[in-house]
This record gives structure tokens, sequence and C-alpha cells, in this order.
């Protein structure tokens, strides 16, 4: 199945929002602010950004708010009924491997232990559907 590859490179607007699916299934969200500097010129693009699974626990224990980060993933678009009845759209960055950028940083590789069970859930749980 063919799927929309993307690349991005860019800071993090804000620290990942961690959540549990009804599954206990991990999941973050966050945004990427890329910036394009050509001539005198400047365009800043923000792209909401999706990570499931142990990377998005890993994510979320790595990266902050500011941090500037590489993001492999996929476009998806999902759609949902807004409160007036009109059909909303959002086109997402699903992330199928993030890390930050060492262009003008360094970063420390700690490897976590990997587990086969899936993780208690804390408070926060999402319904996948709501992402899909």
């Amino acid at each position: 199945m063919a799927h929309a590859s993307v690349a991005i490179s860019g800071n993090l607007t804000h620290d990942l929002e961690m959540r549990y699916t009804q599954n206990g299934k991990p999941m973050a969200t966050t945004s990427v602010a890329v910036t394009r500097k050509w001539e005198d010129k400047e365009q800043t693009s923000y792209f909401d950004v999706v990570i499931w699974g142990p990377m998005a626990e890993n994510a979320s224990a790595s990266l902050h708010k500011g941090d500037a980060v590489v993001i492999d993933g996929r476009l998806e678009q999902r759609s949902w009924d807004a409160p007036d009845g009109s059909k909303r759209y959002k086109v997402e960055v699903v992330a199928t491997a993030i890390g930050p950028s060492l262009q003008w940083n360094t970063a420390q590789v700690v490897r976590s232990e990997r587990t086969s069970t899936p993780r208690q859930a804390p408070a926060q749980p999402v319904a996948a559907d709501d992402y899909f």
C-alpha cells in the first residue's frame, strides 16, 4: 500500500502531550515549526505530529519545547464532525522515526528496555478512532 512519505526538520512548538488509548497503547502529539529562509525573507509552516507506541513514550521523555528535531513519517488525513454539524479535515504527520537534530546540538543516546506487554495506561485515555 502506498503512502505519502515526508521528512521534516524544525523546532517543537510545545512539549509532547502523552495519552493512552483505552487498550493502553501510548500516543503523543506535538507540532513542529519549520522555517524556510531565503535572501532577506522568511516563512514558517507548522505541522501537527502524531507518535505511537514506545517511540511516543521515548520522545516524550527526551524532547521538549524548542528542541530541534528531525521526523520521518507519513501524511494521514482524518475527519470529524464539528459541533455545528460541518465536516472538518486535518492532515497530520504520523511519525515513523523522530530524534533530535544534531546540526546545532549534541545528544546522548540511552537505550530503553524493550517490553513485550503494553504499559499500564495513566489517566488520559484517548480512543484510537479519534485519530483515524
